[in-house]
């Protein structure tokens, strides 16, 4: 079995498009010339047969979301191709460059052996280089600091990575340094079976405390760098987010998250759906006063804690897999990182004190 990482890059750019990108330009990645002798055939099962990997209900939804045309013109899933067609498939982000430059950015190192290592990432750290991050990125560091890292099939340009964490949420990742390695960890998220814990300050008070949130999640079809819940399973992917209330603070909760799934956003985006965004999430909402009084003095300390922590109070506290070769269980912990752990105390402080 396969997990997303073998899937070829226009699903990879379907799904996973760069959280940053911004409007609604195109760039071109396929340009197919249909031969003269080509008999009629559907769109979709014409594009499947010809880009390697690619699902027809990945070639479907592409259709369906307006990234192809034939002869400059949108059409639907049943259009049958002519000879002579020329078809254009373009998608949000410009085509994925697979050289990385290596940089000299220093890596915080959990945990190193010959066949895989442990990250604790900073927040604002790009994971790979996409578009508008094409440097500064984890990545970068990665191919600086280790000659040769494995690559999957449909994941050139990101050596070592089986996972990744938005670029605004701190915490922990494991790479991998050999094929072996990767091809192990690639199938324990695939399974679901890899144990990752969250810690976050959400606004309100969650009701229940503790609960799990299943509900599917998908791009929006709305706003293409947010991600949705579809509650009736119409859309996105199957999401499971098991949430446990550790701390009441008035207005906010401080909550671990541990996922059982490992889509786009999941921890954002399912917090949101429930009604308590992540603090200073702005992508969701969460950067602006979502409960408490209407008291200036309140507004002035809710602005301080938006400055303390400028990102999503979001951090990937442990990770726990077995290891891929030696078979061990390997378990790690990274601690709060210093933003987040003064707006805690912060948050504790005007609880306690007022």
């Amino acid at each position: 079995m396969q997990n997303d990482f073998y899937l070829c890059k226009m699903q990879e750019d379907l799904e996973n498009k760069n959280e940053d990108f911004e409007g609604d330009e195109l760039f071109e990645h396929y340009r197919i010339k249909v031969d003269g002798g080509q008999q009629a055939l559907r769109i979709d099962k014409f594009l499947m047969a010809r880009l390697s990997s690619v699902s027809r209900n990945k070639v479907q939804e592409a259709i369906k979301n307006g990234f192809v045309k034939v002869n400059e013109t949108l059409v639907k899933a049943n259009y049958k191709i002519k000879p002579g067609d020329d078809i254009l498939i373009a998608l949000p982000e410009p085509p994925r460059v697979t050289e990385v430059v290596p940089e000299n950015i220093p890596l915080n190192i959990v945990y190193e052996d010959e066949h895989l290592l442990v990250v604790n990432k900073p927040a604002g750290m790009v994971v790979h280089p996409a578009y508008n991050n094409w440097s500064g990125t984890l990545v970068n560091a990665l191919v600086y600091h280790f000659n040769t890292l494995p690559e999957m099939k449909g994941n050139e340009g990101r050596p070592g990575l089986v996972h990744r964490i938005d670029k605004d949420t701190s915490g922990l990742l494991v790479i991998a340094k050999t094929d072996k390695a990767m091809s192990g960890l690639a199938k324990q998220f695939f399974d679901h079976s890899i144990d990752r814990t969250y810690f976050a300050l959400v606004w309100g008070i969650p009701e229940p405390p503790d609960g799990t949130i299943d509900v599917h999640l998908g791009r929006s079809l709305k706003d293409r760098k947010v991600t949705a819940a579809f509650p009736d399973g119409s859309f996105g992917k199957h999401a499971i987010t098991h949430y446990r209330t550790l701390k009441e603070l008035r207005y906010v909760s401080w909550i671990q998250c541990k996922l059982e799934t490992g889509r786009t956003h999941q921890i954002r985006a399912h917090m949101k759906y429930i009604g308590h965004p992540l603090f200073n999430d702005a992508t969701y909402g969460g950067d602006k006063i979502l409960k408490g009084t209407s008291f200036s003095k309140y507004k002035s300390f809710v602005d301080n804690c938006f400055k303390i922590a400028p990102r999503q109070a979001l951090h990937a506290g442990s990770l726990g897999f077995i290891h891929p070769v030696s078979k061990m269980k390997m378990y790690f912990e990274a601690p709060l990182p210093e933003d987040l752990e003064q707006l805690l105390l912060k948050w504790e402080h005007y609880v306690q004190y007022t």
